[in-house]
């Protein structure tokens, strides 16, 4: 389900900015203590690298804040692996990107068991999915069976080989990206396994402005490659995150709050044109993603604000249309906007 660049949490009213929760300097963010103002900061510490996709940051902010995993669709050349290698060094956390191919194995995300001759024994080498932000890139292009590898990873906090279960990195997060235009030769994620997403995050090609400025930083000697020479520092830890996510546990929600949530995701399913409307899951990570973002915005409680802000970029991958709406136009997006037009917001 294609969708436009307005879909983006870079705004609350969209999902990112807010006027409560400013992006704080790295320099200030490494002198205080306080885990929100560190995380705020991993916003304008990843600018330094990346331009024009605010709102796939703050999106990932709080994918890491409610434990989550995140779908990433745009097309090639709008920054997804150095938005992701940016958010690690920002993070002071380990990455590992995977191109998925149709050839690709299980074994070669999980890792197998290898012989070593010398000791007569077989001894496990770890795959890419041992790290703590996994950049799974182009993930439709490989078969189910080696989804559903990378499936038990993200749900199971463990990965299986040859009947072992291994316990992954603590934080861990999956970042999928998907290619909007081509799928031809590809496998399409089943609801299943796109329901473990917490967030579906489109990046829009960058508006005239922005581009100029990208030639401009790439003209001034920008390196992707180099990241530390753009001046990317470490302005959090997983210590701040780890403290952070306690802090976001806390976060209240009123009953009148909890059915408002319940009702849209109740809506998307009341829709003539769906086949498969948001599940439980749903609310649940809608739930989630509205606490992380009224946590992150310096409250103690989740408003209606902060359920609409994450609504479409919760709920557009999880809803299915039938076949003769898709053929009329409609998308999920239309889907969740009036849901929210239609459902009664608590006062």
């Amino acid at each position: 389900m294609s969708t436009t660049d307005a879909d983006q949490p870079s705004q609350p009213d969209q999902a990112g900015h807010s006027p409560t929760a400013p992006a704080a300097p790295g320099s200030a963010a490494r002198a205080s203590t306080d885990p929100r103002s560190r995380l705020v900061a991993l916003r304008s510490e990843i600018g330094k690298a990346v331009v024009g996709q605010d709102a796939a940051v703050t999106g990932l902010v709080i994918a890491l804040l409610a434990d989550g995993h995140v779908l990433l669709e745009g097309v090639p050349g709008v920054a997804k692996t150095l938005l992701v290698r940016s958010l690690a060094q920002a993070l002071e956390v380990d990455t590992k990107r995977v191109q998925f191919t149709p050839d690709l194995m299980p074994g070669d995300v999980t890792g197998s068991l290898v012989y070593d001759a010398r000791s007569a024994e077989f001894s496990f080498r770890a795959g890419p999915v041992f790290t703590n932000l996994l950049l799974a890139d182009e993930i439709n292009r490989t078969p189910p069976k080696t989804q559903a590898a990378l499936l038990e990873a993200m749900e199971e906090r463990q990965v299986s080989v040859d009947g072992e279960p291994r316990p992954r990195p603590s934080p861990f997060m999956v970042i999928a990206t998907q290619n909007p235009v081509e799928y031809e030769g590809t496998y399409p994620l089943p609801e299943a396994q796109l329901d473990r997403f917490l967030l579906k995050l489109v990046l829009p090609l960058p508006e005239r402005g922005q581009e100029v400025e990208v030639l401009s930083r790439h003209a001034s000697g920008f390196d992707p490659r180099d990241l530390a020479s753009a001046g990317l520092d470490a302005v959090a830890s997983p210590a701040d995150l780890l403290a952070a996510r306690e802090q976001v546990r806390t976060i209240g929600a009123s009953q009148e709050i909890l059915g408002y949530i319940v009702d849209l995701v109740r809506a998307t399913r009341d829709a003539p044109s769906v086949a498969l409307g948001a599940s439980p899951r749903g609310a649940t990570a809608l739930l989630a993603a509205a606490r992380a973002w009224a946590w992150l915005s310096g409250r103690a409680f989740i408003t209606p604000d902060d359920v609409k802000a994450l609504a479409l970029p919760v709920l557009r991958h999880r809803i299915e249309l039938r076949a003769e709406a898709e053929l009329e136009g409609v998308t999920a997006k239309a889907i969740v906007t009036g849901a929210l037009r239609s459902v009664a917001v608590p006062r």
